[in-house]
């Protein structure tokens, strides 16, 4: 099953308890580090626009893209309901793999270990490719990622997320299945929505596969692709990575001639 194909449906409530809020901040604090005066902003793997929506507070122009018409469709909805943002946000549907665009950008995003969905090294380097036709000559790329030493210091695990809103209840399984020697994992999902008013039970069941990555081969492939790694830290909270850091966000920019 394609990834991110029903699921999507649901992927607001999933994850109403994730604070987009302070890793906008974060990301925000991160721009303002190195391109204090940078003011575009290309979003590959933009889900609902959740993040999107919250740097447009801070004054970015933005386009997400997404492989999910579902997700895109959403992002869609709450922007017509934000006259605001109406001229400072755009949200296309496409693969981050291929996307072209006739304009490029301040600054490139991609968040929420998009890129560790990208499982084999073709799939990153196209993603890279898409990166440096889009980016500014002085641009940044940001990105975060499943940490090798971490995922098999610490190993996936099973997990059962419950969550709520008034029309429904949701029960998530997630049953992991690591491959040490292709460095994956596959997310087995197990997810059941139980309608409040009728009871009835709707499943859905979709692999989703990631890929853990490790330091030394992110700076391979991003020196190959023209760029260079200017900070590697634990997400949101700057400290070095170790092996309890699941989540290490890259700033990267391109390489000077």
């Amino acid at each position: 099953m394609k990834v991110f194909d029903k699921y999507s449906d649901y992927y607001d409530i999933l994850y109403n308890d994730k604070d987009y809020a302070s890793e906008g901040n974060f990301i925000d604090s991160i721009i303002k580090k190195y391109r204090p005066n940078a003011k575009s902003i290309l979003n590959l793997g933009c889900g609902t626009g959740n993040h999107d929506f919250l740097l447009a507070q801070k004054g970015y122009e933005i386009t997400g893209i997404d492989c999910s018409e579902s997700n895109i469709k959403k992002a869609h909805l709450k922007l017509m309901d934000i006259d605001e943002f109406k001229n400072c946000l755009d949200f296309q549907n496409g693969d981050i793999r291929t996307y072209r665009a006739s304009k490029t950008y301040d600054i490139v995003i991609s968040l929420f270990h998009v890129i560790s969905y990208q499982i084999i090294n073709a799939d990153l380097k196209s993603v890279f490719e898409t990166v440096k036709i889009h980016l500014n000559k002085n641009g940044l790329f940001i990105f975060d990622c499943w940490y090798g030493p971490a995922v098999l210091h610490m190993r996936p695990e099973t997990r059962i997320k419950e969550v709520e809103n008034n029309e429904v209840r949701i029960i998530r399984i997630a049953e992991p299945e690591i491959f040490p020697n292709e460095n994956k994992v596959h997310v087995n999902y197990h997810v059941l929505i139980i309608d409040k008013v009728t009871n009835k039970v709707t499943e859905i069941k979709e692999t989703h596969p990631m890929r853990y990555l490790f330091k030394p081969e992110i700076d391979e492939l991003l020196f190959t692709s023209g760029f260079e790694i200017v900070e590697c830290t634990e997400w949101m909270t700057g400290n070095l990575p170790g092996f309890n850091s699941w989540g290490v966000v890259f700033v990267v920019k391109n390489q000077v001639a």
